[in-house]
């Protein structure tokens, strides 16, 4: 298992965030999400902060933290902020953990924009992570699922496989099959998440991440 590995998804609202805590749990990994968005519910740091359970996990400071729930490119132009890519990649290094793994998340897909010229698949490769993809079950998710695929292998980026959230997805052995790249668990619908249901998650999870 690599040391840095970015968790994206295959669009917006498909569980990443959770699984991202999850991830965490499991690996007893550090966090950390560089560019958050939308902060009138909060921030996804201090959500995934409240649901882990190990004592051995950090949950680092966003490298930007931006009012707007839209893209990173978008939301900084509305603050009057240029998102440095460099900075954040310089904070990563520093962030990083000697010998555990570090969970990096995304925000939302492959080709959502930082800046006007720097797409987050392109953050994906100067942070020289390993990726694994969320994906959920909705009308169209197949076409999402297979495209995000399609692009992570045109750019050689190095992918541990799928994580499937929610309701349970008809096609996801076939999305498996037809990606080729492996299915690493999957996390049920859930009314409540809390620490109990990250936690057994995270036990499920292991065997395949490590």
């Amino acid at each position: 298992m690599t040391n840095r590995i970015f968790i994206t998804g295959i669009g917006t609202g498909v569980g990443k965030t959770i699984s991202s805590a999850i991830i965490t749990e499991s690996l007893q990994a550090d966090y950390w999400k560089p560019v958050q968005t939308g902060l009138t519910e909060g921030t996804d740091t201090e959500n995934i902060k409240s649901l882990l359970s190990n004592p051995v996990s950090k949950c680092h400071r966003e490298a930007y933290c931006l009012k707007e729930p839209a893209s990173p490119h978008l939301a900084a132009r509305l603050e009057g902020i240029n998102i440095n890519v460099k900075r954040i990649t310089e904070i990563a290094d520093t962030y990083q953990p000697a010998h555990r793994p570090f969970i990096i998340e995304g925000a939302g897909g492959l080709m959502v924009p930082i800046t006007d010229t720097v797409f987050t698949i392109d953050l994906i490769r100067q942070l020289k992570a390993s990726v694994i993809i969320v994906a959920g079950n909705y009308l169209g998710a197949i076409n999402h699922s297979l495209l995000t695929a399609s692009v992570l292998k045109q750019e050689k980026i190095p992918v541990l496989g799928w994580i499937f959230s929610g309701e349970t997805h008809s096609n996801e052995d076939e999305v498996v099959a037809w990606s080729g790249f492996p299915k690493l668990g999957r996390i049920p619908q859930a009314s409540h998440i809390d620490k109990a249901f990250v936690k057994e998650q995270a036990e499920k999870l292991s065997l395949q991440l490590k």
